[in-house]
């Protein structure tokens, strides 16, 4: 497959780029900073020489003309490389750095560090339908998903297990996040069930025979590895009763569909629902994380089961968005949007469902989700 360009904003000065593996972040570099020097701390002899060594870094940095640009590629592998890295960004010598990383785990502590030290932070995730362009595909996306390693794939389905597989070996063995790996795969699986809904530990952890404790651990390793993340409720200035429960979506929706156990008695719409609400969820979160002012992805739910499916809120907009799977709308489909209007009038509300152009429903506007997706851009808002 040819190179295809990422809408990416990088900064002027150094940064982070952090996202799961195989989304494109060491291909984006290298079209990007052709000239970089790249130290790639996957390889093993290069992870040995900054391991033992951190400071070397130094010399070669010494050695760079002002002006360079110097990748780590995978700097979780050795973080004693980031106070390094942070004293030379002090130095003020002029020599941008990019680091990027596949997990915030051992990161945390350091990226802040970093970040207020004038290193800034982006996200690169799985393609965005405008990046994609006239090549996307609907029913492509929603089958395989849209992890750049995967889209290009002859045999889509096995190779999404290879990563999976290689995901926990690597990441998550490897690193001795979890003693039983046999648990943590099996609650990976029955995590698919709570894919696009109100995540409650208590429940997991009864279907997977795990300590809540455990299950807690578990998600925060899948969103430290951005293999999956969270949505809060919406509750500024609420005036009805609301859950405290957060919203659970796995990255891609591919990684979705392919943990997801299938039987006779699974429902192939209720499936391909929640497939179609979490492929608008990983673009909502890119849009999101993208922005270089801060905004909000969240979901709104009352104690008396009104819900929209996502709330995009910040400086560019205030956005309230309920996905469809038919076209066929009726007035149980708008009763959350509804109940959100009257409680917050400045937002624009709206239905995302598969009509063949724009229309509307008793005053809420419905986009077609194909234009919707392929027009979510980083740099324009979410307009309607």
């Amino acid at each position: 497959m040819d190179y295809i360009s990422r809408k990416v904003l990088p900064p002027d000065g150094s940064f982070f780029l952090l996202g799961p593996r195989g989304t494109g972040k060491s291909t984006w570099l290298r079209h990007r900073y052709p000239d970089a020097v790249r130290i790639d701390l996957l390889l093993g002899d290069e992870e040995r020489r900054f391991s033992g060594y951190p400071e070397r870094i130094r010399d070669i940095v010494s050695a760079m003309p002002s002006g360079s640009t110097l990748i780590l590629d995978e700097i979780q592998r050795v973080p004693r490389l980031l106070p390094e890295i942070h004293a030379l960004i002090e130095g003020k010598k002029d020599i941008q750095y990019i680091m990027t990383g596949s997990s915030s785990r051992k990161l945390r502590r350091s990226v802040s560090d970093l970040l207020g030290g004038r290193a800034l932070l982006r996200h690169m995730g799985p393609f965005l339908a405008s990046e994609l362009g006239d090549l996307f595909s609907l029913e492509k996306a929603l089958t395989i998903g849209l992890i750049p390693l995967i889209w290009a794939s002859s045999n889509p389905e096995e190779r999404l297990r290879h990563y999976l597989s290689l995901y926990v070996k690597e990441e998550v063995q490897a690193e001795g996040l979890v003693r039983q790996i046999g648990d943590f795969s099996r609650f990976m699986e029955i995590a698919s069930f709570s894919h696009g809904a109100v995540w409650t530990s208590t429940d997991i952890s009864r279907e997977s025979s795990v300590k809540r404790a455990t299950v807690d651990n578990y998600l925060q390793i899948l969103e430290d590895l951005f293999l999956a993340f969270s949505l809060p409720v919406f509750a500024r200035r609420a005036k009805r009763r609301l859950i405290s429960h957060s919203k659970f979506y796995f990255f891609d929706v591919g990684v979705y569909r392919v943990l997801r156990p299938k039987g006779i008695l699974d429902s192939s719409e209720e499936i391909d629902g929640v497939a179609l609400e979490g492929l608008v969820a990983q673009h909502l979160q890119a849009w999101v994380q993208s922005q270089k002012e801060a905004h909000s992805l969240s979901f709104w739910r009352t104690q008396t089961q009104l819900e929209v499916d996502f709330i995009v809120y910040g400086p560019r907009g205030f956005w309230a968005i309920e996905v469809k799977r038919s076209p066929h709308l009726g007035p149980d489909d708008i009763r959350g949007l509804k109940a959100f209007k009257e409680e917050y009038p400045e937002a624009q509300c709206f239905l995302l469902a598969p009509v063949k152009q724009k229309e509307s429903y008793r005053g809420f506007p419905i986009l077609p989700i194909s234009e919707f997706l392929l027009n979510v851009v980083p740099e324009n808002p979410l307009v309607v």
